[in-house]
């Protein structure tokens, strides 16, 4: 296992730009299984998730070129459906959460699908359910086996249907959309997940032949074809990524440019940010943050005390949430982060604690910050990161802190961030990768 020594304190400068949208990556990855004809992706980030998820489709069969560092040629011409029986198939599928979204694409292909229970973050419970339900409602049958972990599916006879979503699941309408592509008749999905990863999927198979309507609404109609063919598709920034970067320069005090951060698809993350205080300048598709020795959080009109809550697109992302917590650390002010989607996601807060920061964990869903205002900056000590969010936000914490942090686990933060720690060096940055 690798760990970050950090001497932080350093203000940091320059340019940085974000890697392609993880969460986009790994449903548009999957929906090259949609097709026997060749299909490009571009601005692929390097990560082990995305790089885990193309081990496994070409594993399956599928032909893998790599054209340029973050391009990608796939062609899932012949695919061996009884891979997925294998012993190594299960080890695989099994260590990350996104091998659920080839369901979809097999099922709608090859009428028939298993799947072991996915990994991914332990940031609380993740349910399947909206998937399945889906795929039963388009005529899947599917089945449990406690004894070997696995989920068999057979959809040999999909047909399309109105399905009104239990919840706006961003990988269950993902999923659900690209077996009903290829599906008989119309489906209809209300309350579909809206988020831009969504959009940019309908576009790449629209552009593949699909026909799908409604695309950036909570209502999508999709008529069934017979088949699809190849196209090439650019994959959008990681919003993720550039909130990240919000959050640094202002903890860290340092001037960054963040250049083709797409600002038009990131919603309300740049206003949420200067709720805390945080000037940022939009320069056509850049975003510039000043150094600055002090931000306040706002208050309600009111006057009561802030509350940032994730909800459903275009609402405020859980997956920055972290970032906004820590971010708060070293503001004037004091807001309330309420995380509702996982109820573990807040509980590394004790190491923030450890550090200096002053903050309240209510309850599981729910932390309030008391900003320090730079009147006494953050210590360096030892921790480990628990998930891909809480290990960025540990990472940017050490960065402002007096002395030297030493963060272990960070295979996690590796799990969503492309050679963060060669990229932060190139910032100014005092960070080294150690085993």
């Amino acid at each position: 296992m690798s760990s970050f020594r950090i001497q932080g304190g350093q203000p940091l400068s320059g340019e940085i730009i974000p890697q392609g949208a993880k969460n986009e990556a790994l449903q548009i990855i999957a929906a090259t299984l949609l097709s026997a004809e060749p299909i490009t992706i571009h601005k692929i980030p390097d990560i082990r998730d995305v790089n885990k998820l193309i081990e496994l489709i070409s594993e399956m069969g599928a032909s893998v070129e790599k054209l340029a560092s973050e391009s990608y040629r796939f062609t899932a011409k012949d695919i061996n459906v009884n891979y997925l029986e294998s012993d190594d198939f299960k080890n695989k599928a099994a260590s990350l959460r996104g091998s659920i979204m080839i369901l979809g694409p097999l099922l709608a292909r090859y009428g028939n699908a298993k799947i072991p229970r996915p990994g991914g973050d332990k940031i609380g419970r993740r349910r399947l359910d909206t998937h399945f339900i889906g795929f039963e409602k388009l005529g899947a049958k599917f089945n449990y086996s406690s004894k070997d972990g696995f989920y068999s599916i057979d959809a040999s006879n999909l047909e399309g249907c109105y399905l009104h979503l239990d919840e706006a699941s961003v990988t269950g309408t993902a999923n659900i959309l690209m077996a009903a592509v290829l599906a008989k008749g119309k489906t209809t999905i209300y309350n579909a997940a809206c988020e831009p990863y969504i959009q940019q999927l309908c576009r790449m198979l629209t552009g593949m032949g699909a026909n799908i309507s409604g695309i950036g609404s909570n209502l999508l109609t999709i008529e069934g074809v017979e088949k699809l063919g190849g196209t090439e598709h650019t994959m959008l920034p990681d919003m993720i990524e550039v909130g990240s970067f919000i959050g640094m320069a202002a903890m860290t005090q340092s001037e960054i440019t963040i250049k083709d951060a797409g600002v038009e698809h990131l919603g309300l993350i740049p206003d949420v940010f200067k709720r805390l205080g945080i000037k940022l300048e939009i320069r056509g598709n850049d975003i510039f943050v000043p150094a600055q020795k002090h931000y306040e959080i706002e208050t309600f009109i009111d006057g009561s005390i802030m509350t940032v809550a994730d909800s459903p697109w275009p609402g405020f992302t859980p997956d920055l949430l972290s970032i906004v917590l820590v971010t708060a650390i070293q503001a004037k002010g004091t807001v309330l982060v309420h995380q509702k989607m996982f109820e573990s996601r807040l509980f590394f807060v004790d190491k923030l604690i450890d550090m200096g920061a002053q903050i309240i964990l209510c309850d599981p869903h729910r932390a309030t910050v008391i900003g320090l205002d730079r009147k006494q900056a953050l210590r360096g000590i030892q921790m480990s990161s628990p998930d891909i969010r809480a290990g960025v936000s540990l990472l940017i914490a050490a960065l402002s802190a007096e002395g030297e942090s030493i963060i272990s686990n960070v295979e996690q933060i590796d799990r969503g961030y492309q050679n963060i720690d060669e990229r932060l060096k190139n910032l100014g940055a005092k960070i080294e990768r150690i085993n």
